[in-house]
């Protein structure tokens, strides 16, 4: 394996968009890069496109026997240099009503984007203490706003958001830093399974749900199906996880968007407005207003 100068980096969920743009830009800028997919034709994908310091590894964060695995294969390749870097940015997104929501589905999102989170930083803490790495979340502006019909994604953010918080004032005798990148949409493939998702779930609600809530719900993701085909690209927020790893004093936060005034502007009025101003914002925007 060629030697590398910037340290070894794990991330999750590189199979697709920002995992895979930052594997790739990592890569390319010389780190030694572990990273984790679940399937093989993912990692063929990855090796195809990439040097060999570039290791795929399958790595499924629900799953504590392949979080550990991954955890001994790099502890063993780094050794005593430890890990400059691990990349939290696995995740998946559910939505629809909270009334109809499948409450497995409910405990599937906080398996995935917050008991998952949790699990993979715990196993790679160690290795990461021999460098003094650093933790990187990849959080979200729902993070910040609850939407509805993203009360299951937006609740997965916000836990995220306090999880890091927690973690950076505890690891700080260590000097280990513990960073959110918050982005708003991203442009990606994404759009395409969401479509696809919106028309299963409107097939499979109850004719009830459906009466109550299709047309309202169907508009809402409509709305964010076109504002992620006109989001940043995923090396946009690569490259702001590099900065992240390289700056002598990186934020607690990196917060991007084509809209960021827009929705610093939102997530401002959303700390000092009442409760019912913002969601009469929401409310309007979305034409849910009685």
């Amino acid at each position: 394996m060629t030697q590398t100068t910037k340290g070894a980096v794990v991330i999750t969920g590189a199979s697709t968009g920002v995992g895979r743009a930052t594997a790739l830009l990592l890569d390319k800028q010389g780190y030694q890069v572990f990273a984790g997919v679940r399937r093989e034709e993912d990692a063929e994908s990855l090796k195809l496109n990439a040097s060999s310091n570039l290791i795929p590894i399958i790595l499924d964060i629900t799953s504590s026997e392949q979080i550990q695995s991954a955890a001994k294969i790099v502890s063993q390749a780094v050794g005593e240099k430890g890990l400059t870097g691990l990349v939290n940015n696995a995740g998946i997104l559910i939505d629809g009503p909270l009334e109809y929501l499948a409450i497995a589905e409910l405990r599937w999102q906080l398996e995935v984007n917050v008991i998952g989170q949790v699990a993979v930083t715990q196993a790679f803490l160690p290795t990461i203490r021999k460098a003094k790495g650093r933790i990187i979340n990849i959080g979200s502006v729902s993070g910040k706003v609850a939407s509805p019909f993203f009360s299951a994604l937006c609740a997965s953010k916000f836990a995220l958001e306090a999880l890091t918080d927690a973690l950076r004032m505890e690891l700080a005798p260590w000097k280990i830093e513990a960073i959110l990148i918050e982005p708003g949409s991203i442009a990606s493939t994404a759009p395409d399974k969401v479509e696809a998702s919106v028309q299963k779930k409107l097939a499979n609600m109850s004719p009830i749900a459906r009466s109550m809530y299709g047309d309202l719900y169907k508009f809402s993701m409509e709305q964010l199906i076109q504002s992620n085909r006109m989001g940043i690209p995923p090396e946009e927020v690569a490259r702001a996880i590099q900065k992240a790893l390289e700056v002598s004093k990186p934020k607690t936060r990196y917060f991007l968007s084509k809209q960021k005034f827009e929705l610093s502007l939102l997530l401002m009025l959303a700390k000092i407005l009442p409760d019912r101003v913002c969601d009469a914002i929401q409310l309007k925007e979305l034409e849910l207003k009685n």
